[in-house]
Order: structure tokens, then sequence, then C-alpha cells
């Protein structure tokens, strides 16, 4: 049993990170050397130390490889031990799937499997230690001959099963690489201080700043998990092209012209608030790390030009139960609309907390419906924010604003339990979620008919590889709709395709380039 364990547990990390049980067909380092120089040492608390160091070891190496292979499947990102703040957001989004209890039951199952392991490996050690030192001669050379067989394996490259390499280290591997990631991830820091402080707008006088726009109420509005698989996947596209063919033809009816392209990315899958910083300020912001730093600097955000050169400024993030400070602190908003200050009292939808349509029914009466000071403002509606059940309906706009009418709508969808039995049916909900989103959008402009209006809507990144599939882009759809032709014009040089469907050789441009050319296009 205890051979059985060293053989097998050191693996783990290789086996998770593959996917497959034919990383157990191999050979680990980290058990040979263990066991050898357990045998050579005379103080049996040193021997215990040594294996007890060794089972955390492990441990940690296994726990490591699960938490990247869990980011790789939702995030299609490595794991960096510098944010480890993001697994409280990806319990989270457990927790929204599968609801509380289960969630916190698997955590707990998880807690004792690892204590067990760090036992068990513990165990081994010492007990194949014993071994060999009862019958050192003959122990010492069988374990010296395996070393060998290792090290020659291991040169030779040889395999027992297609693509698995006999001679592993899986475990020294997972630990090696996310120190390597976090060494990145610290270079990276670095750096920034350099690219924050290489700023070309920082002293720009407000008298020069987007005087294209000025008399213009400007929003950016995030839609959650809008991503270029919605509009390029035959089997998610169908009804979402219908609805972009749909709310384009009644934007023409009603004034509007709209141009579209694609960014890229700096998140995927989630961790929405990446992609929100990186519009903003230029700076490509990737970790939390680089996003904490970035909030406490000086770095201008489109939101303090705007503010600077005479707009109100206003965040309405539906998605936000606690205080942000960073809305005052560093963007500078004048208004902060949240879950709780927006009157909000009908039901969730998974993870959204207030339906898409009702934030912007809300947006349109306080802030655009009377006489007002030209408004900026950046809304991140969360409808079609994964696990995409249960979803809401669209309602007529006369009744957007009521929490009542959302009540059965709760009660009718399909429980995230119950879509997530299928693949199949967490795709189709995703793309329902889209349709919703971009309905509750088009709902907004044919109803505020505000012809001052300059709406720019993105998606914030890809969802997840259950509905991207593997090795998908980082790529998102990004729209510009106004009714006035002067505001298309300052951008002609962007050659954006015309309408809400950007082709597939529509310009792509990495998210942080957006800030300086959207300042360069409508600025004196």
């Amino acid at each position: 049993m205890a051979i059985l364990i060293l053989t097998a547990a050191p693996l783990l990390p290789g086996v998770i990170a593959d996917g497959t049980p034919a990383g157990f067909a191999r050979l680990p380092w980290e058990s040979i050397v263990v066991v050898l120089l357990l045998a050579l040492m005379p103080w049996r608390p040193a021997r215990v130390a040594v294996a007890a160091t060794f089972g955390l070891l492990i441990v940690l190496a296994s726990v490591l490889a699960g938490i990247d292979a869990g980011f790789e499947s939702t995030l299609d990102i490595h794991f960096d031990p510098l944010e480890w703040q993001r697994l409280r957001e990806a319990f989270g989004v457990v927790e929204d799937s599968i609801g509380s209890v289960a969630a916190t039951t698997v955590i707990v199952v998880l807690a004792i499997a690892i204590v067990i392991l760090a036992v068990a490996l513990t165990w081994a050690a010492l007990r194949v230690s014993v071994a060999i030192r009862a019958g050192r001669t003959r122990s010492t050379t069988v374990a010296s001959t395996v070393a060998i067989v290792w090290i020659v394996t291991a040169l030779l490259g040889a395999r027992l099963v297609p693509g698995q390499p006999t001679a592993a280290s899986a475990s020294v591997g997972a630990i090696t690489a996310a120190t390597s990631r976090a060494a990145e991830g610290l270079s990276a820091l670095a750096d920034l201080p350099r690219e924050i402080a290489t700023d070309p707008y920082r002293d720009t006088p407000s008298s020069e700043l987007l005087t294209a726009l000025r008399g213009k109420d400007v929003i950016f509005a995030f839609i959650e998990s809008y991503g270029q698989v919605a509009l390029q996947n035959s089997s998610l596209s169908g009804g979402i092209h219908q609805v972009l063919r749909d709310g384009e033809a009644q934007l023409t009816a009603d004034g509007y012209s709209s141009q579209s392209a694609f960014l890229t990315s700096p998140t995927f899958g989630g961790i929405s608030w990446f992609a929100h910083s990186t519009l903003q300020t230029g700076l490509w912001i990737d970790k939390q790390s680089i996003y904490d730093a970035v909030m406490q600097s000086d770095r201008f955000a489109l939101s303090e030009a705007f503010s600077s050169a005479g707009w109100r400024t206003v965040s309405d993030s539906p998605s936000n139960t606690q205080p942000w400070p960073y809305g005052t602190s560093f963007y500078g908003y004048d208004a902060l609309y949240d879950a709780d200050n927006v009157g909000y009292h009908g039901p969730t939808f998974g993870y959204a907390q207030i339906p898409d349509q009702y934030t912007w029914k809300f947006f349109a009466d306080h802030e655009l419906a009377a006489p007002h000071q030209p408004v900026m403002a950046e809304i991140d509606l969360v409808s079609s924010h994964t696990p995409w059940a249960p979803l809401p309906q669209l309602v007529p706009w006369s009744e957007a604003g009521d929490s009542a009418v959302y009540i059965p709508q709760a009660a009718e969808g399909k429980p995230a339990s119950v879509v997530w039995q299928d693949p199949e049916q967490v795709r189709q909900a995703y793309a329902e979620s889209i349709q919703y989103s971009l309905g509750a959008m088009f709902s907004f402009l044919h109803n505020s008919n505000d012809p001052d209006l300059v709406l720019v809507v993105l998606g914030d990144h890809q969802p997840a590889p259950i509905v991207s599939g593997q090795d998908a882009s980082r790529d998102v759809p990004i729209s510009i709709i106004s009714k006035d032709p002067t505001v298309f014009q300052s951008i002609e040089g962007w050659q954006w395709h015309d309408g809400m469907l950007p082709a597939s050789d529509a310009p792509i441009w990495p998210m942080d380039a957006f800030r300086d050319r959207f300042l360069a296009a409508f600025s004196a």
C-alpha cells in the first residue's frame, strides 16, 4: 500500500493537468528521492520532518494543479499564486451555479481529502524507508537501481503509454510552473509604474478633450460574456443574428446609425473588471495585482477625461452589492448606482441581481429623462453572466421599471441545477441570455430616443470554454451607435464595418488601444 501511494500520489498533478488517467503510467522522481534520503538519515525526528514536508509538497502541487485546471477550464488562463484573491470570486461562481450548500460541501470534502492525502504520503514514505533500512544492502541497491532506471528513461524519453514519458516529476513541475508564473507577475508589476507614467493625455488641457462630443450623452455599456463566439458559432448565433438584424432595422427607423469591430479582451470567461479598467485606462490589465496597483495610481481614465471636460459621470453596476471605493477614488464618478440604491425589489436571476432591462429603464428615467448636464456613464450589464439560468424575459418598456413584473419570471425559468446537467443546454441558455441583453439594449434605444446619445456597447470577454470551446480567441464585439453623422466622420479612419454585426474580417484592436484612439478621434 505504501509503495502504491508513493507511486501514484506524486503523479496526481500531471494527471489533473492532462485530464487523463494515462499519466499514472509513469515513475515519480519525487518518491525515489525522498525514499533514498530517508533511508540514509539516522535520526527518526529528522526522518519524520522530511516525510511530512514531502507529503505537504505533493499535496501543495496537487492543489495548485487542481486550481490551475479549474482556471484553464473557466477562464482559459493559468493560475498565478499571487492572484489568490481570485479564489473567492471563483467560489462565488461555483456557488451561483450549484448552490451555496453544494459548493460548501465540495470545499469541505476537498479539505478532508487533502488532509488524508498528506498523512498518507507521510506514512508511506516512512514505511518504505523503514523497510529499506531493515534490509539496507539489498533495498538500497533496489532503490538505487530504480533511480538509475528513472534517469535513463528520462534521458531517452521512453514511454510506456503514448504521449506520457515514463520518467515523471509532475509535482516538482507543478510547483516550478506556479513559481515561474508568480515571478512573471512580479516582473509585470515592476514595469507598471513606467507604463502608467507614459501617458500622452495626462496633461492635455480640458478645453482640448472630447471637443467633438460636447453636449452629447456618452454611454459605455459592457454586455457580460458577449464574445466573438456569439456571432460566429453556427450553433449559437442564429437567434443572436436575428436579434441584431431586427434591432438594426429598428435603429435605422429611429434615425440611428452604427458601426462595429472587435476588441481583444485581457480576460476570458470572467473577471470582468479587468476589461472595464483596460478600456478606461489604456493599460493591459490581466492580473489582480496589476489592477490593484492601477486603481491606486493617478492613471488618466476615460471617466476622468469626460469629467474634466464638463460631463457628469456615472457608474451603473447592478452586480455591486458592497461599497466600491475605486468608483470615486480612482474613476472619480459623480454618482454610483449599484444593487442597493436603484429601487429594485424583485428576484435575482442566477448571478444577476437585477435584469438588464430594469437597469436601462432606471438609468433612462433618472439620468436622461429631464433636461440635464451631458452625462458620461459606464453601465455593466449582468443578465448574460454565467450560469445563464434562470433568465428574465423582455417586458413592455412602460413596465420595465416595476420590480413586481419580474417575480413570476424567476419561477418560470429553468434553474441552473437543471441547465448545467447538459452542456448543450448550457450553450443554448448562453445564447438566449445574449439575445435578452441585446434586446434590452434595443428597447432602451427605441424608447429613450435621445438625439444627443452616443452609445459604445461591447462585450467584456468570451464565455467559458463550455460555450466558447477550447483554444477560442479573446475577441469581443464592439459597436458605436448614434444619430449624429459627425460621430462617424470622426472615426472614419478606424474602418469599422457598418451595422451591428461585424464581419469576420472586421478590424481587431487590443482593448488597451481603445482609450487613446477614442480620445484622439474626438479631441481637438
